[in-house]
């Protein structure tokens, strides 16, 4: 909408300008305003149709100056020399303009690129769960953020982790890269959870030198002894049981996030749900639980577990998107991740 109003702009301001000094007479002195049109053009499009707006502000300028009898006179020059002198800025500024939108496409690409390469598509079925997963990044301009997910199948179940990095934009993304990579590595190969955020910890304190940390969930689920957490001072998952109310778990005592714990700090002790057949364990950042209202109001997600009913996980999914869009009526504030894990019968 703003685009558009931009582009008729400049002849709006023109039209008015022939309009009034027609009306008004020449003694209201607006002849150097049909400028206007040229200097409101740089604003969108391209040189060309600066040139093409300045051209037309010329003519104009020339033809009002015939009307008003103010061919020869100096008020006639003076305004013509402005209309040129505007134009010519225009033209300056719309090149430079372009120039800078082409860099920030550029990048726009490269982000893109790396949070496709980062965060790969969670597959849909893994072992004997059903995945889907829904993430919207609070950098619009940049289009990735800091959250992270992964879903990797092992030998006697799955394993999952998500997270938040500190900070956002590309400075995320060495961050969240060392921790995706040090989790895909390790998840098949440990045969205990602690051993897999150990060596996650390990990969941090190697590779960032303790200088950002991560809020992280870690999650090991089997068909037969259900699901294990391991918690880095991430928010709490969400288990929807089968029949029942929904359950956010939470370990006895909450530990440091990734980064933090190799200080001598004791890292997080594990804790269990029975995740069975017909459950349902959501997965998200704290984007989406401190999702405001007008009012303050943080997003009741356990009152909304109801939207997670829909047979099709990413429909699912995208319901409570929808509703926490509507709860904050806009565009969110903060990266929002949500990982939705079903228990096939």
């Amino acid at each position: 909408m703003a685009r558009r109003i931009l582009s008729v702009l400049p002849f709006g301001v023109m039209a008015l300008v022939v309009v009034v000094d027609v009306t008004a007479g020449s003694g209201v002195g607006l002849l150097p305003l049909i400028s206007l049109g040229p200097a409101f053009s740089g604003l969108v499009g391209g040189w060309r149709r600066t040139l093409a707006v300045g051209l037309l502000s010329l003519l104009l300028c020339t033809a009002l100056g015939w009307y008003d009898g103010l061919l020869d006179s100096r008020r006639e020059y003076t305004a013509l020399a402005s209309v040129a002198g505007v134009t010519a800025a225009g033209l300056l500024a719309s090149v430079n303009r372009l120039r800078r939108e082409r860099e920030l496409a550029s990048v726009r690409s490269i982000a893109e690129v790396a949070q496709r390469v980062l965060l790969r598509p969670v597959p849909r079925h893994a072992g004997h769960l059903t995945t889907a997963v829904a993430y919207t990044s609070a950098v619009a301009e940049a289009r990735i953020g800091g959250d992270l997910y992964e879903v990797t199948p092992v030998p006697d179940g799955v394993r999952v982790i998500i997270g938040d990095v500190q900070g956002k934009g590309l400075e995320a993304v060495e961050t969240a890269a060392v921790v995706l990579g040090a989790f895909r590595e390790a998840a098949p190969e440990e045969a205990l959870l602690t051993e897999v955020g150990a060596r996650v910890e390990r990969a941090m304190e190697r590779e960032l030198n303790g200088e950002k940390f991560v809020t992280a969930l870690l999650v090991d689920i089997s068909p037969e002894y259900g699901a294990t957490f391991l918690n880095y001072g991430h928010p709490p998952p969400m288990w929807v049981p089968s029949h029942g109310e929904p359950v956010f778990p939470e370990p006895e005592e909450y530990a440091l996030p990734l980064g933090l714990t190799a200080h001598g700090a004791e890292g997080p002790k594990p804790f269990h749900v029975d995740f069975g057949p017909g459950d349902q364990i959501l997965l998200y950042t704290d984007g989406v639980t401190e999702a405001r209202d007008a009012d303050g109001t943080f997003y009741p997600l356990g009152e909304r577990a109801g939207l997670l009913a829909d047979a099709d996980p990413e429909r699912a999914l995208a319901a409570l998107r929808a509703d926490l869009e509507r709860h904050v009526d806009g565009p969110l504030h903060d990266d929002a991740a949500t990982l939705l894990l079903r228990h096939r019968s």
